[in-house]
């Protein structure tokens, strides 16, 4: 940063800082951006802000390490004031030697303002581990005129000539720095405190097109561009949940291939007419191998069986694998291999791009498939184009993460497939779908009852939109 440019804003902010009296929609404005944050950020994480101010986002977010830098002597001395449990030093963000690794960096309203976006965001990159989340919102430049007018009437924060940025131009800036954008999103088309219609517009309204090209500010969420793992290092478990599956089980188990150091093999049965367990039982001591491992369920349900599962697996992957063979176990390795590559850290199946065999998917569970990946994709800002497909795959870390913060949708998913869908993309995880070929089964039934389940999944959808869209 240029000695005119940083001059001229440390003594605007300290300006700031020493005048400092939020108005009515500056507090507003505030208090949804700290809304928005809580809501992508759990407590309890290492977390690092840029343009820290008076420490009042980073205080609310309930950080375990809490680090805020400000080149404002004032900010930061009122900041350290009034959260002594926090740590704000004074600083320039594009040249600061910050100590550490944090699973989150913040950005909030400091690019629009900052002379250099590139240096700062290449400042930190020695700040991130792999599994870091750069969170970013910045001023939609379509508000350039309504906030200079609200600056000309004091009913917002007096600004210096500040940066014009799009989507694509932080999308752009975050490539050449080293880190990949999981999602965009765009927040608040009202930023004053009219009772009902703010909530209805910013809360429903901003989310659907042309709405959300007009919402005054942006935000974004990166990773660190990912480092490839050996495949041959890692320890890999697969989740069978079996019912009903007995005339598969042979079949199944001199099929899954190898993966990686060791690769274990977790059946869970649960709750079968035909004689699955005792089948499984046989040709796992027929075998004659330790890693392959039976479970019978008490819950109910697909999701259960594959939590069981998840709680039982030992290996740095886990992945599903339905026991009805419509997905080949020949392919399980490519699932494996686009994880350890970093292509995402949730690989889903997708049946719907190659030709299906015949009666392998009947026509309206295409259509309600079709459906169920437009919602969802909109419903996550990342594509995800079959929900459904019972093949995914993901870090042990990262399920363990996941089980952990489950309460926030509570046991509303008795397939498994949502629970792990929403959990991932809540935990800001890159989603990756990956085709597969989709075959008939040849032993028994489907344990699917398509028309009541394709009610319970609209259902579900409608409930993940409050838990996800509309927060």
């Amino acid at each position: 940063m240029t000695d005119k440019y940083r001059l001229q804003r440390i003594a605007h902010w300290n300006k700031v800082a020493e005048n400092i009296q939020l108005n009515i929609l500056s507090k507003f404005y505030q208090k949804l951006l700290c809304h928005y944050y809580k809501f992508f950020i759990p407590p309890g994480l290492r977390i690092l802000e840029l343009g820290s101010g008076e420490g009042n986002l980073l205080h609310n977010l309930k950080p375990a390490c809490g680090v805020g830098i400000d080149f404002s002597a004032k900010m930061v001395s009122k900041a350290s004031s009034r959260y002594p449990d926090l740590e704000f030093l004074c600083a320039d963000a594009h040249t600061a030697d910050i100590q550490g690794q944090f699973d989150i960096i913040i950005l909030s309203d400091i690019v629009n303002d900052c002379e250099d976006v590139q240096r700062l965001l290449m400042n930190i990159r020695k700040n991130c581990h792999e599994r870091t989340r750069v969170i970013i919102n910045y001023f939609n430049n379509a508000w350039r005129i309504p906030l200079a007018t609200a600056r000309r009437l004091k009913l917002a924060k007096p600004l210096l000539e500040q940066n014009w940025l799009s989507p694509h131009d932080i999308k752009n800036f975050l490539d050449l720095c080293g880190f990949e954008e999981i999602s965009s999103r765009a927040f608040i088309v009202l930023p004053l405190p009219v009772p009902l219609l703010s909530n209805f517009l910013n809360r429903f309204i901003v989310h659907f097109f042309p709405f959300s090209l007009f919402a005054l500010t942006n935000f974004s969420i990166s990773r660190p561009a990912p480092k490839r793992k050996n495949i041959e290092e890692l320890t890999i478990s697969v989740i069978i949940a079996a019912r009903n599956e007995a005339g598969h089980i042979e079949e199944l188990l001199n099929r899954i291939p190898k993966i990686g150091k060791k690769t274990e093999i977790i059946f869970v049965e649960g709750g079968s007419s035909d004689n699955t367990f005792n089948v499984i039982e046989q040709n796992i001591l027929a075998s004659g191998t330790q890693d392959v491992f039976l479970y019978r369920q008490q819950g109910k349900g697909k999701g259960d069986a594959v939590q069981l599962g998840f709680q039982k697996a030992t290996g740095d992957v886990v992945l599903i694998l339905d026991a009805d063979m419509t997905v080949r176990p020949e392919d399980l390795p490519i699932f494996v291999q686009a994880l350890a590559d970093g292509k995402g850290e949730f690989i889903n199946g997708v049946r719907l791009v190659y030709p299906m065999e015949d009666e392998a998917m009947r026509f309206f569970n295409i259509l309600g498939n079709k459906f169920f990946s437009f919602a969802f994709s909109w419903l996550l800002n990342q594509q995800i184009k079959d929900t459904l497909c019972g093949t995914k795959v993901m870090w042990r870390q990262d399920y363990e993460i996941l089980a952990a913060h489950r309460h926030y949708f509570g046991e509303f998913d008795p397939f498994g497939d949502f629970d792990l869908i929403f959990g991932a993309a809540k935990m800001n995880l890159k989603l990756i779908d990956l085709p597969i070929r989709y075959q008939a089964r040849r032993y028994g039934t489907t344990n699917i009852s398509r028309w009541s389940n394709g009610w319970l999944l609209l259902k579900m959808v409608i409930f993940a939109s409050r838990k996800i869209k509309f927060i």
